[in-house]
């Protein structure tokens, strides 16, 4: 079971209360003790997510970045934009990684509910009768990691290190400081990626 303290925390930092959430959270939990890892503090983790947006379950993912501590404000986490419950999570000091992924056969009845069908009905998951809720968070805190995961096995992942960007100019046309690497040249002007009128 986890620390209610801890839990509360993740609540709080997700929003509301929900099944996804704390799944992704326990998820990460798992996959830091297969990695051997704490909690991030700067980029010693790195997680790639192969969840989106859009979806019933996309809450997981808050659930691995409380966890792990990757967030993209230290861009330590990346999306891949596939909508599978899903990431790997790399130790990038020693070039290991693991990945984990909710079971098929979990998923699927997960989706059947009786939470699922009320968001369905477009009830907003803050507003779910918490007599409806607290069921599925008991089981989803209390149920062994073998019922829920796919776990790899921790394989190497070769990782380099990319430089921190400290250097920022003024845009010539609207003014704002833009770090150089998001910097492009245009009639001869350095711009910022909007007034440049290019996509990236």
């Amino acid at each position: 079971m986890l620390d209610e303290k801890f839990l509360d925390a993740a609540f709080f930092f997700h929003g509301h209360k929900c099944p996804a959430m704390p799944l992704g959270l326990r998820a990460a939990l798992k996959a830091m003790d297969v990695l051997k890892v704490e909690r991030c503090r700067d980029k010693e983790l790195y997680v790639i997510s192969e969840t989106g947006k859009g979806h019933a379950a996309s809450c997981f993912l808050d659930g691995v970045m409380f966890a792990t501590g990757c967030t993209y404000g230290k861009s330590n986490i990346e999306k891949r934009y596939w909508d599978k419950m899903a990431f790997t999570l790399i130790d990038t000091k020693r070039g290991k990684a693991v990945r984990v992924s909710l079971k098929p056969e979990f998923f699927s009845k997960a989706l059947n509910s009786p939470f699922v069908q009320m968001r369905k009905q477009g009830i907003p998951p803050q507003d779910v009768p918490w007599e409806v809720l607290k069921p599925l968070l008991d089981n989803i805190l209390s149920m062994p990691y073998e019922s829920f995961l796919n776990v790899s096995e921790v394989f190497d992942y070769p990782w380099k290190k990319k430089p921190g960007c400290f250097t920022a100019v003024p845009c010539a046309l609207c003014g704002e400081m833009v770090f150089e690497k998001s910097l492009r040249v245009k009639d001869g002007k350095l711009l910022c990626i909007p007034c440049s009128g290019y996509d990236r």
